[in-house]
């Protein structure tokens, strides 16, 4: 027993400095020396999950019981208000025959996908902080990160069809195509189709899912020294991430540059015929389209600023994994699950119509001035004709 305590100080002593040296020599007894010796955040993971946490984690010790007890009580926060948000926005397209438009259609889907990642993820976030751990199993690991990446890979190319759709619109006019239902649920078809792919990839060999961080969510393994766990990263931030940024940014600044030169010409007309404004039927049309406009440009920068820090949380994984700790993984987790109430917030403030929808389905919802029609129908008339 003697011999046993001085080899596991001896270890606990150097660990840190060895850390990679031991994931390739002897995982297994680096972890019975650690478990045995001392607590750390993976020390209440059950036994049957123990494969599947990288050694890195091992070093640090237990997080405080107050911070599961405050990420429990906003992941159920956040889980009410994005799934009472989004479902509201979901039962009020449906039950609203003239919102159900073909450009409508996507945000149904939008908020139909933030509605699963909500209702989904949430409660067994909730039960493992309570426990502080992962205690469902590696079989609900495995699901409930690929919930996440289905669902965030649906709302991002869903919001990236939105921008095309709205620059469709806006800059093409009437030598666009326009969106019919038809193309509309063939979008959401591919969107979801293409999501699929790529959750499904991590279960045949390419990368992984796995607890992460404070133990209490589940993710891609990117602590992984192996090449190719870190190229599924790579290649996946490449699809779900890059792209449909530039292809955000380049529809979004043709369409300002569109109603800017627009603008400017209407201002320099009004001012030759000595008038205020030229204003009136389907010039306010283009004024409303310039509104959806910025409220679908809010809404995708909020997208980006909340799956921003998981990306680079995973890129340091990748590059630089010592400045990883798991209270710091919890903040991408966060920021991630929070994009799913912003829609319906978003949507419902600045969108007349539907207010005047809601006003009708849920009375006690609405917030502000339904009377403005005009914003709310300019996107759905374009695409209609």
């Amino acid at each position: 027993m003697d011999t046993l305590n001085i080899t596991t100080s001896f270890f606990i002593e150097v660990m840190p400095s060895n850390i990679s040296t031991l994931t390739t020599t002897g995982p297994q007894f680096a972890r019975q020396l650690m478990r045995f010796n001392n607590q750390t955040v993976v020390s209440k993971v059950p036994e049957e999950m123990l494969h599947l946490i990288d050694l890195y984690w091992y070093q640090f010790p237990p997080l405080d019981p107050l911070w599961h007890k405050i990420l429990g009580l906003v992941m159920i926060i956040l889980g009410i208000m994005g799934w009472c948000g989004n479902g509201v926005v979901v039962y009020v397209f449906i039950m609203t025959p003239s919102l159900r438009t073909p450009s409508n259609l996507l945000v149904v889907n939008l908020a139909f996908s933030d509605f699963i990642m909500m209702g989904f993820m949430c409660p067994p976030m909730v039960i493992c902080c309570f426990y502080e751990t992962w205690v469902l199993g590696s079989l609900m690991c495995d699901i409930y990160a690929m919930v996440g990446s289905l669902c965030g890979c649906a709302s991002i190319w869903t919001m990236t069809a939105i921008a095309l759709d709205r620059y469709n619109v806006i800059v093409k006019g009437m030598s666009g195509t326009p969106l019919t239902i038809k193309r509309a649920m063939l979008q959401i078809l591919g969107i979801w189709l293409f999501g699929l792919i790529w959750t499904i990839l991590p279960l045949v060999g390419w990368n992984r899912y796995v607890p992460e961080g404070n133990m209490t969510a589940c993710g891609t393994d990117y602590l992984s020294q192996d090449w190719t766990f870190k190229s599924y990263i790579l290649v996946y931030s490449f699809f779900v991430y890059y792209t449909p940024l530039f292809t955000i940014i380049y529809s979004y600044y043709f369409i300002v540059s569109a109603v800017a030169a627009h603008e400017k010409a209407m201002k320099e007309q009004a001012k030759k015929m000595n008038v205020t404004s030229l204003r009136s039927g389907d010039n306010q049309n283009t004024s409303a389209e310039a509104k959806l406009a910025k409220v679908a440009l809010t809404t995708i920068s909020l997208w980006f600023m909340a799956w921003t820090p998981y990306l680079v949380i995973n890129y340091i994984g990748i590059f630089n994994r010592s400045l990883i700790t798991p209270l710091f993984t919890i903040w991408g987790s966060l920021f991630a699950k929070a994009n799913a109430i912003y829609n319906p917030i978003v949507y419902g403030i600045s969108h007349p119509k539907y207010r005047a929808a809601l006003k009708e389905k849920l009375p006690f919802l609405v917030c502000g001035s339904t009377e403005d029609q005009t914003a709310a129908t300019a996107g759905d008339k374009a695409s209609e004709n």
